[in-house]
């Protein structure tokens, strides 16, 4: 009897006839609460499961119409009033009201929750006060719902982004008897983000979380637009490792990948450049540098390390992938503001300042420890800065490598020395950049505080001329460069894998896909 051969059918084949995307996540997520997740793998879950009152144009990213139908802006241009749809419903069947977003709003302000994103709600009248204590009575805070599906938001002064600003997670409504029923809806890490426990609003329900693993999210039959939804369910495939990653692509096990090893770039390029997708990415790679730690106070050492590192050779030798090197925080061109340009003086004046700092040679400086997550890439990179100090500084490095949920543990306690971050811009607009290093922004994690810095941001918010603007935040941006509590490294691109079966899939400047316009097709 002779045996005959078959080929088993592959995860991305079965996903293809079932509409079941399979995506790679990168890092594992670290929670599921939309109002204090940081990283970009959470949004792509969180995006799923929860919407805001605006939503996201799949192509471009410019607000459409989510849990709001409609909204009216008075003419001072401080008070918006949303109209919510009669049929928008929480996954358990219950109507969405303004009065859950209200509620939201305030857990968000509420300080025991620690938000991270909690400032930037501070563009509503008298939540800046509300969130510092200044004003214990909510009352006070711009936001009145005078009936269920009318909510009015009065700002504290006029934000033509403000609209963009509502789609991030921050402003998502949360379903408060479900998060009442797990515990205190104030504390972090409560059991009702868990299978069975999270109520949402959005296209998708959670059915499966296996951490380190899967997220699995399916098709929500109460979603107000649950008709343009193609996809059955989204499985989101953890990894630490992009290696991994693109063998779960190639063995048929992923859709989308989240990155691509470095290393692989080139290859694809010739060979598979059909599944190769590398578009422009409103993101900076840089480095956190703690100021409260002993010798990384002295600004002069913090120079010389952001002054010593060859940006090009990384984008060229290293990424390979169409980065460009940082030279400011703000990429580029970010709606039409242009950022000052800054750390060109290269290893000679690098040393100079370690010099002038007390430590010529590096003499007398510690080993400094970088922390960085698992991703060989990240490790890749820091492996060629840690060589680029030594060079030119004579600085000794040690590289620690963990995985993203205890890095972000410690980087919120500033547990740490030097730290591998990125970060994407919330929406397309330099402040999205610039205001996370104020004294008041959660996201911070530096310890650097400037009252120059802190009044420069708060009057360009506060200025409508946008040449005035862009003046004011390129002078904060200078001043955070000279300062230099952070170190850019480049302006990223994504640089991804992904099915040709996948429709619906557009490269956008932040990243973000709206999931319900994805579909799969042979």
């Amino acid at each position: 009897m002779q045996t005959g051969c078959w080929s088993r059918e592959t995860a991305v084949e079965r996903g293809i006839r079932e509409q079941v995307l399979h995506r790679g996540l990168g890092a594992d997520i670290a929670d599921l609460d939309p109002h204090v997740i940081t990283g970009l793998s959470e949004i792509n879950v969180v995006s799923t499961l929860f919407e805001g009152l605006v939503a996201e144009n799949p192509a471009d990213l410019s607000p459409v119409p989510g849990v709001a139908e409609r909204w009216t802006v008075a003419a001072d241009g401080l008070t918006y009033t949303f109209r919510l749809r009669p049929d928008a419903r929480w996954s358990n069947g219950a109507p969405v009201t303004a009065h859950d977003f209200i509620a939201s709003w305030r857990r968000v302000l509420t300080p025991a929750l620690g938000a991270d994103y909690a400032s930037m709600l501070y563009v509503i009248e008298g939540a800046e006060a509300y969130h510092k204590g200044a004003q214990p009575d909510f009352a006070a805070v711009g936001v009145t719902a005078p009936d269920a599906r009318t909510l009015v938001i009065r700002l504290e002064h006029p934000a033509p982004h403000f609209l963009s600003l509502l789609t991030h997670p921050v402003w998502y409504p949360v379903h408060f008897p479900a998060l009442e029923q797990a515990g205190d809806p104030a504390r972090r890490g409560g059991a009702w983000t868990r299978p069975g426990n999270l109520v949402g609003n959005g296209p998708f329900v959670l059915r499966e979380w296996r951490p380190g693993k899967v997220v699995i999210v399916e098709k929500s039959p109460n979603y107000w637009d649950a008709a343009t939804v193609r996809l059955n369910a989204i499985h989101f495939h953890a990894t630490d490792s992009v290696d991994a990653e693109e063998r779960m692509f190639r063995s048929g096990q992923l859709h989308v990948t989240e990155a691509l090893p470095i290393g692989k770039v080139d290859a694809y390029r010739q060979d598979r450049s059909g599944v190769l997708q590398i578009s422009p990415f409103l993101d900076t790679y840089f480095y956190r540098l703690n100021v409260t730690r002993p010798f990384l106070n002295e600004p002069k050492v913090r120079r010389a390390l952001a002054l010593a590192l060859d940006r090009t050779a990384i984008v060229e030798k290293i990424t390979r992938g169409g980065q460009q090197p940082a030279y400011s925080f703000t990429p580029p061109g970010t709606a039409g503001y242009e950022p000052p340009r800054d750390f060109t003086g290269g290893p000679e004046e690098a040393r100079a300042l370690l010099a002038a700092a007390g430590y010529p040679g590096g003499q007398g400086l510690p080993a400094f420890e970088v922390l960085v997550t698992g991703s060989g890439n990240h490790r890749v990179i820091a492996e060629a800065v840690q060589e680029m100090w030594r060079r030119e500084l004579g600085v000794t490095v040690n590289l620690l490598s963990m995985e993203q949920r205890s890095l972000l543990a410690q980087r919120r306690v500033r547990d740490y020395q030097i730290l591998r971050s990125d970060w994407v811009g919330d929406y397309l607009d330099p402040n999205s950049f610039l205001e996370i290093f104020t004294g008041a922004s959660g996201n911070n994690h530096t310890g650097w505080q400037s009252s120059r810095y802190d009044a420069l941001i708060y009057e360009a918010a506060r200025t409508a001329d946008q040449a005035r603007r862009h003046a004011l935040l390129h002078q904060a941006e200078a001043l955070l460069l000279q300062e230099a509590p952070i170190i850019p490294v480049y302006h990223y691109t994504t640089v991804r894998l992904v099915h040709p079966a996948v429709r619906g899939w557009h490269a956008t400047l932040l990243d973000r896909h709206a999931y319900k316009h994805v579909w799969l097709e042979e």
